[in-house]
């Protein structure tokens, strides 16, 4: 038995989230721990699960209120690294009327860049049953070599590779050099989530199932979910494609973390009952259940530190069932 049930790997930065008006009429931020990875940590965190983390942060205030985070919410911090000279990344998150959101970045560079392949704890990736990351831990050379030496520690040690792509063109010097990044993540992972306008940008389809046979046709990945906002989300496993409405929110605040959320709940599903023979039903539930997570976050600014219990999710799912009753 391995210790950690999913280890991630990757960024660890401050979202400052737009939150209202100063009395001046300038614009006021609040500063959310964030990072994509970490959002589906703290998601599997609060639903039982062993998690740890590998990144870098600065060793400022930022880095160091994100540490205490990490360690308030039962992530294990050992093994993010601080740097005394390259500050922790911050993101402007810009929201839109509809709650959709855009990112300025202050990452050049940032400590997230600064990881290096050295760094990476070989011990703790061998003793994870999962290993997750994304692929702002592949925009730039050093820390593109750390991932891809965690990548192949853990498919050395069985570990189950899960990858969200989580495109953020600001980042990347060109979106090819993106492109070229993702396909090497999708030759590496046995779970890929990717939401509707990534999967349009990676294989030029508009429709959906289409886009995910041009994946197959090229990488043997065994699940593959499309998240797809407003729609609902599918999952493409075998032989299968199922799909799950939304659960659409009148209090809907902004979408931030909503992917991360809905990931999470899919790799708790898959720590629970693993990656073979999933049936119909099964894939229905997981769906079910992330989609309630996801849309339960979009009701709360950042993402982090506010994940829903899994009663609250269990209670949401409950009160639609019986509404489609009535």
């Amino acid at each position: 038995m391995k210790s950690y049930d999913v280890t991630a790997l990757g960024e660890l930065l401050i979202d400052f989230t737009e939150n209202g008006i100063s009395g001046q009429g300038n614009p006021m931020f609040e500063a959310n721990p964030g990072g994509a990875p970490c959002n589906v940590l703290a998601m599997l965190t609060k639903l039982g699960h062993k998690t740890a983390f590998i990144g870098k942060v600065g060793n400022d205030f930022f880095g160091k209120q994100l540490k205490a985070t990490l360690d308030e919410l039962g992530i294990n911090s050992d093994y993010l690294m601080m740097d005394d000279k390259i500050h922790t990344t911050l993101a402007l998150v810009h929201t839109y009327p509809d709650g959709d959101r855009d990112f300025s970045f202050y990452r050049n560079p940032g400590a997230d860049m600064m990881l290096t392949k050295e760094e990476v704890p070989e011990t703790l990736i061998r003793d994870s049953r999962i290993f997750h990351y994304g692929t702002l831990s592949m925009t730039d050379e050093g820390v593109r070599a750390a991932t891809k030496k965690a990548i192949r520690i853990a498919e050395e040690s069985g570990a189950i590779i899960s990858l969200d792509p989580n495109l953020r063109p600001p980042v990347w010097n060109t979106l090819e050099e993106a492109k070229e990044q993702v396909l090497y993540g999708l030759a590496h992972c046995q779970i890929l989530k990717i939401s509707d306008n990534e999967i349009q940008w990676l294989t030029g389809e508009e429709d959906f199932t289409a886009g995910v046979n041009w994946i197959r046709s090229r990488f043997d990945i065994k699940l593959i979910l499309v998240s797809m906002g407003r729609e609902g989300s599918r999952a493409y496993y075998a032989d299968k494609m199922v799909e799950a409405a939304p659960f659409l929110q009148e209090k809907t605040i902004e979408t931030t973390g909503a992917g991360d959320t809905f990931g999470g709940c899919i790799l708790h599903y898959v720590a629970e009952h693993g990656l073979d023979d999933l049936t119909e039903e099964q894939l229905r539930d997981m769906l079910t259940f992330a989609n309630g997570a996801a849309s339960l976050i979009t009701t709360k600014k950042g993402a982090l530190r506010v994940m829903p219990e899994e009663k609250e999710i269990e209670t949401l799912i409950k009160s639609r069932a019986v509404h489609e009753k009535a």
